[in-house]
Parts: structure tokens; sequence; C-alpha cells
């Protein structure tokens, strides 16, 4: 066994404590509330339309200062939070909102340590998430398909953590073919068809590791939750979705904001059966409508309890069925 002693500072968090210093990310607010981050260097000027001021200003101040330009403009001083660099990040494909990653941290149970595998990996964003929640002693390995969105990611995920992940590993193909981790304890598929990598993730995933899909259309959500239903490997699907709304507090006018972040994606858990396990069969009776009449098979029945397992075309639509027996 290595004894050799590791960093008791986990990555990262020397650029998110302490003094500012140069190197550091710093978000500039002003009093309209308009944000702008810079990068703070020795000897350098920010400059904007009512004046500039100098970068040494900040280089030694705590977080939380306000620095005034030679225009007499001031802006407040802070390091910015995850979620306020993931909303201005470069990016290669949309970006996962904080509002789901968070969502898949709680609801997926990324812990310390944790073995999770992520695809696609898009601009980085929920790899962040991911990264903070295993910390150093965790794994990522995230599989994107495509080569210039992986350069992306991996520029973003640098400049978050000021450095290389050392729990981070980043592989460009398609996890159906080339997922090649074992006994991981966590799966995030953030891809157009995550019912294509099933096979796979059933194989790689741990007996009550947890399996999270992030979809957009409700066609996805479908033939996700169908999927993973009829697999046999995994528990009955979970799917939500979540939407924010701010309130507007001013003395006595406390109202809701005019705009919310609503839609922005489905998400779905499923935990991993031990192996040759029959999962129980499910004992909620579908409501009435809840599959078309030319999705039933011949002898398909609602009311008797006789209901289909759903075939789909390649964009999520039923094709054919074959019935089966759910318990009323």
């Amino acid at each position: 066994m290595d004894s050799t002693p590791t960093s008791s500072v986990p990555t990262g968090a020397e650029h998110r404590r302490g003094l500012l210093k140069a190197g550091d990310q710093v978000q500039l607010t002003d009093a309209k509330g308009r944000m702008s981050t810079i990068t703070l260097q020795a000897g350098k000027q920010y400059h904007t339309h009512k004046g500039a001021f100098d970068h040494d200003e900040l280089i030694g101040s705590p977080e939380g200062v306000v620095v005034k330009t030679t225009g007499g403009n001031e802006y407040l001083a802070l390091r910015p939070l995850l979620s306020d660099f993931v909303l201005s990040m470069p990016r290669g494909a949309a970006v996962v909102y904080p509002k789901d990653a968070g969502q898949i941290v709680q609801m997926a149970d990324i812990f310390p340590g944790a073995r999770v595998v992520e695809a696609g990996v898009g601009s980085g964003a929920l790899t962040c998430s991911l990264l903070r929640a295993v910390g150093d002693s965790g794994m990522v390995h995230s599989y994107e398909r495509r080569e210039e969105f992986a350069e992306i990611a991996a520029k973003n995920v640098r400049s978050f953590f000021g450095a290389e992940h050392p729990a981070w590993q980043l592989t460009i193909g398609d996890l159906a073919e080339k997922l090649a981790d074992e006994q991981v304890d966590r799966v995030v598929l953030d891809m157009l068809a995550p019912w294509d990598c099933v096979d796979a993730v059933a194989e790689a995933l741990v007996p009550g590791g947890v399996l999270c899909c992030y979809v957009a259309t409700t066609t996805q959500l479908s033939r996700t939750v169908e999927t993973l239903r009829s697999h046999g490997a995994f528990t009955e699907p979970q799917p939500w979705e979540s939407m924010v709304r701010g309130w507007h507090v001013e003395g006595l006018a406390v109202r809701p904001d005019h705009r919310m972040i609503g839609h922005t994606g489905f998400l779905v858990t499923a935990r991993r059966l031990a192996d040759d396990v029959t999962p129980p069969v499910r004992r909620r009776r579908p409501s009435k409508g809840a599959y078309a009449a030319d999705y039933l098979a011949e002898g398909a029945s609602p009311a008797a309890g006789t209901m289909p397992d759903p075939e789909f075309n390649e964009d999520g639509t039923v094709t054919s069925s074959v019935a089966r027996r759910v318990l009323p």
C-alpha cells in the first residue's frame, strides 16, 4: 500500500477561499446587477465604458470588497460560485442547468469516493458538480462522442478547478461501445438515446447502484422509462422535473418574479438489482387511455390488467407491442 502522504487541500479549494490572488477568477457586479468575470493578473487593468481599475487593487484583498473605476463606476468583487461559472462558461453543447445538476448530485446520491460514469460530457458543467461531490479520492469517467465538445469540457473543468483534477478521466467515444469500467457506483447519462446504453450500464453498475438519465423531451422520457421497466435488472424508474421560481421582495411588494426557470429537462432514476433477481411485478393498474388503441397487442385489455411491453422506432414512437400481465 502506498504510504506517500497526499495533500490535505482538495483540488480547487485554494481557489475558493482566502485573499484574492493572481490567477483567481473574480465576478464583478455593478449597481444594475450586471455581472462580468475576469481572471486576476498582476499589472493588468480592467476597462469599462466608464474608466478602468487595476487588477492589483483586488489582489491581496478579501472577497466582498468594492472597487471603483477612474470614471466613478463601482463594482462588487466576489469569486464566482459554480452556478455562476456554469452559466457563463464557454459552450459547445448545451449545459446542464444548476437546478438539474443539484438534483442529480442529490437524487443519484453522489458521495465522496464514489466511482461515477458520465456520458456525454457536453461542455463540462455537470462534470464539475460530479467531481466536487466525489472528491479527489473518487472517480468520474466521462465519455463524449464528439471530440470538439470534449476539448471545450476539458478546458472548462481545468479553468474551474485551476488544475487537472486527479479524479477525472475523459474518453472520446460511445459509452455503449467503449465502457470498460466495472463495479461503478453511479452512472449519469445526458444523451439523446440513453436506452441504447442500458445493457452496458447494467453490466457495469454494482447491485444497489444508481442510474440517472437526463432527457429533454417526453418521447425520450417515455422510451427511457419503458426500456428500464422492461429490462429486468432495475427497480421501477422514477421520473420527474424541477422548476425554479424566484420572488420579488421589496418592502411590502412581495410577489413571484415574472420570469422563472421552467422546463429544462426530465430526470429518471433507477437502481440496479442483484443478478438473477426478478423484480416485483408492478401492482398499479394503468390509467384509462395510458396506451393508445393501435399500441395494444391482440387480446390486451387495460380493464383486464393485461398491458403490452412497447417496441419503439428510432424517433421514440411506438411500433408494436407484446401483451404482458400487470396485476390489478
